[in-house]
C-alpha cells in the first residue's frame, strides 16, 4: 500500500508541518515526526478532514458577509380567489402609497411598487394572478419572499386559495394569510381559521406557526398590522443583498410599445444596474437604454428590491427569465445564441424523458434523488374526493411519501398543469374528463396526466408505483431459435450464416445470443435478414433464412442463434 511523508502531505494541503501534527495528534495518529510516513488510509481521511473543516470554515465567511451587506426590502405577492379582495388590497396600498406624494404625480406601472412605512420598506409585486406567478416559476426565479394568501372571511377557502396556497408553496414563499372583509355582518373569521386547521396550518393563537391577520382591505382595518407583520417576518428571514455583486434580476412582464419598443419590467435582486449595461434575460439580449421607476421618475441606475420600466432589449423576454449583466455586446450575443441551443437540446431531451407511466414517473423522481411523489387530485364529487386522500394516505412508505399538493373537485385545467410541471407532480383525474386544451398542455410541458373511472384503478395505480416499481425488474424473454447448417462468405470477405428456424420466430430488429455447445459466445443485433435473397422483417419457425450479425462472423455449423427481448416485469 502506497504511503506518504507528513510533510509531503502537509505541502500538498497547503498547510505548515506543526499544523498538520496538531491535527494528527486530535485525531489520535501516531508518528515520531514530520518525516514519518502515513498510510494511505490515514491519509486519505486527514484530507477528508481538511476539506470539510475549509468547507465550514467558507460556509461560515459566506454567512458572515452576508451579514455584513445591506438590507434589502421584502418582496411580497398577494394571491387568493377571485372577488376575495386582493386587487381590493392592491389597490388600497398603491392609494397610500400615493397619498404620501405630492397631488399630482405621475404613477408608472413597473410591475410591482413601494409602501414605505416607519417600520421599513415592502415591494409589492402586481401580477395577473398565481398562474403568471407559477410561470416565473417555472423558469428558475424565485420572485417573492412572502405570499399573501387573502380569504374572504363570509366566503372562506375556495378552490382558487387552495390553488394559491399551492402555487405559493411550489414557489418556496413564506405564506401569511389575511382573512378579508372583516367589516361585513356575516363575516366569520373563525369559520376561516377551522378551514385552516384542516389543512394544516395552525393560526399562531391556537400554538401554530401560520400567520392570521384580520383586514379589511375596504376601510383599511388591519392592514397596518398586515404591514407589521410582512416586516417582522422579513427581519427574521433577514433578507439582505449586495448592491455591489455582479447585477441580477427577473422580468416581471414585458410589452411591445408602438413608440418605445421593446418595454420590459423588471426587479433588481441583486448588484445595481446602470444605465448603458448590456444584458441579456433567457434568449434575448440587449443594451440599457433608459429606466424609468414607478413614480415616472427617470433612473440612471436600479439597485437591489428596486422594480423598473427597461428599454433596449432586442426582443420581447418572457415574464420570470433572469436578466443577467454581460460585458459587451458580443457576449450578450454568444450568451443568447447559446441559450436558445441549449433549449432546443433540452426540448428534445424532455420529449423523450416524458414519463407516460406513473412508474416512469418515479423513475425520474430517483434519477433526480427525489424521495417525494407529488400529486394533484381531481374528481367529479367532494365525497369521492375524500375517500381517494383517505385511501392514499395510507399508501407513504420509508422510501417513497406521497404529497397531495391540490385536491379539488371538478376537471384538471390548465392552472394545474403549470403547478404540476413547476412541483414534478402527476395529475390523476376520477370521474371527470380534461378538456382537449388542458390535455395538449399536458402532452407539451411533459406533464403526466391520467383519468379513472374506478376509485381502486386509481389507487392500484399509485400502490403499483411505489411498492411495485420502485425498482424496476427485467428479464429476458425467448422469441426464437434458429440452427446453423451453413456458412457463406459474401464478396466483401464477411461471412453470414445459412440457418433453419427450430421454434418460435427471428424478428429483424431483436437481440440475439449465439450459443456454441450450450455456451453463449457472442450477444449483439442482426445487422441482416433475408429469404431468397429478398430482405425480409421476421422468418417463422420451420422455414430457412440468411443471417448476418453486427461485429460477428466467426460461425460454425450447429451454432444455435437464439432471439430474445428485454421486458419489464413487476417487482
Amino acid at each position: 500500500m502506497a504511503k506518504v511523508r507528513i510533510y509531503q502531505l502537509a505541502k500538498e494541503l497547503g498547510m505548515k508541518n506543526e499544523e498538520l501534527l496538531e491535527l494528527l495528534d486530535q485525531m489520535g495518529v501516531a508518528y515520531k515526526s514530520h518525516a514519518s510516513t502515513l498510510s494511505e488510509e490515514d491519509a486519505e481521511a486527514v484530507r477528508e478532514l481538511v476539506r470539510e473543516q475549509r468547507g465550514l470554515q467558507e460556509k461560515l465567511a459566506e454567512e458572515e458577509r452576508r451579514k455584513s451587506l445591506p438590507k434589502r426590502p421584502p418582496v411580497v405577492v398577494i394571491m387568493g380567489h377571485v372577488d376575495h379582495g386582493k386587487t381590493t388590497l392592491l389597490d388600497y396600498l398603491r392609494k397610500s402609497r400615493i397619498a404620501e406624494k405630492e397631488a399630482g404625480g405621475i404613477t408608472q406601472h413597473v410591475g410591482a411598487f413601494e409602501v414605505k412605512t416607519p417600520q421599513g420598506t415592502i415591494v409589492f409585486i402586481d401580477t395577473p394572478g398565481h398562474e403568471a406567478f407559477t410561470t416565473i416559476r417555472q423558469r428558475g426565479a424565485r420572485v417573492a419572499d412572502i405570499a399573501v394568501i387573502v380569504i374572504a372571511a363570509d366566503d372562506g377557502i375556495m378552490p382558487q386559495t387552495e390553488e394559491a396556497i399551492a402555487h405559493a408553496k411550489a414557489a418556496g414563499t413564506k405564506l401569511i394569510f389575511a382573512i378579508n372583509k372583516i367589516d361585513l355582518p356575516q363575516a366569520d373569521p373563525e369559520k376561516v381559521k377551522r378551514q385552516l386547521m384542516e389543512r394544516g396550518f395552525v393560526p399562531e393563537e391556537y400554538g401554530g406557526d401560520a400567520i392570521v391577520i384580520p383586514i379589511s382591505a375596504k376601510t383599511g382595518q388591519g392592514v397596518q398590522d398586515l404591514l407589521e407583520m410582512i416586516l417582522l417576518l422579513a427581519d427574521l428571514e433577514d433578507y439582505r443583498a449586495d448592491p455591489n455583486a455582479e447585477p441580477k434580476g427577473v422580468i416581471l412582464e414585458s410589452k411591445l410599445d408602438k413608440q418605445a419598443g421593446v418595454v420590459a419590467n423588471m426587479l433588481v435582486q441583486e448588484g445595481t444596474f446602470r444605465v448603458g449595461d448590456y444584458v441579456v434575460a433567457g434568449e434575448v439580449f440587449g443594451r440599457i437604454r433608459a429606466m424609468m421607476d414607478a413614480d415616472g421618475n427617470q433612473r440612471k441606475e436600479a439597485g437591489p428590491g428596486s422594480a423598473v420600466q427597461v428599454l433596449g432589449f432586442q426582443e420581447l423576454p418572457h415574464a420570470g427569465d433572469v436578466v443577467e449583466w454581460v460585458p459587451d455586446l458580443e457576449a450578450a450575443k454568444e450568451i443568447a445564441e447559446e441559450r436558445k441551443e441549449e433549449r432546443r437540446a433540452r426540448e428534445e431531451e424532455e420529449k423523450a424523458r416524458r414519463p407516460r407511466t406513473m412508474a416512469d414517473l418515479l423513475r425520474t423522481l430517483q434519477e433526480e434523488g427525489k424521495k417525494e411523489v407529488n400529486l394533484i387530485l381531481r374528481a367529479d364529487t367532494q365525497g369521492s374526493l375524500e375517500a381517494i386522500q383517505h385511501i392514499l394516505a395510507k399508501e407513504s412508505t420509508e422510501d417513497v411519501r406521497l404529497n397531495v399538493l391540490l385536491a379539488q373537485v371538478g376537471a384538471p385545467t390548465e392552472s394545474d398543469v403549470l403547478l404540476a410541471q413547476t412541483a414534478g407532480a402527476a395529475i390523476l383525474a376520477f370521474g371527470v374528463n380534461p378538456p382537449g386544451s388542458v390535455k395538449k398542455k399536458a402532452e407539451e410541458k411533459g406533464v403526466l396526466l391520467k383519468t379513472f373511472r374506478i376509485i381502486y384503478d386509481l389507487v392500484d395505480e399509485v400502490r403499483n408505483m411505489i411498492k411495485g416499481q420502485k425498482e424496476p425488474q427485467y428479464k429476458e424473454e425467448v422469441l426464437g431459435q434458429a440452427e446453423v447448417r451453413a456458412i457463406f462468405r459474401l464478396p466483401t470477405g464477411k461471412q453470414v450464416a445459412g440457418c433453419m428456424v427450430l421454434q418460435g420466430r427471428i424478428p429483424r430488429n431483436a437481440e440475439v445470443r449465439v450459443l456454441r455447445d450450450g455456451q453463449e459466445i457472442w450477444k449483439g443485433r442482426i445487422a441482416s435478414l433475408k429469404r431468397f435473397k429478398e430482405d425480409v422483417r421476421e422468418v417463422a419457425q420451420g422455414y430457412e433464412c440468411g443471417l448476418g450479425l453486427e461485429g460477428f462472423d466467426d460461425f460454425r455449423v450447429g451454432d444455435i442463434i437464439e432471439a430474445f427481448q428485454v421486458v419489464e416485469v413487476p417487482a
